[in-house]
């Protein structure tokens, strides 16, 4: 099982095999449901994945 350490990219971990668990759906409802967010976690927790997915 591969776990993408490090990687901010959601095509990269597509493309390569690596595990990822889909929150399709809960995103989907913040941005219909929601206003503003701001997006407190630590250095490589997948801020960036997160946005790239969306």
């Amino acid at each position: 099982m591969l776990y993408p350490i490090g990687i901010q990219s959601f095509s990269e971990i597509r493309e390569n095999g690596y595990v990822y668990v889909d929150k399709t759906g809960l995103m989907y409802k913040m941005v219909k449901e929601g206003k503003y967010y701001f997006l407190s976690r630590p250095r490589r927790f997948g801020k960036s994945l997160l946005i790239s997915t969306l």
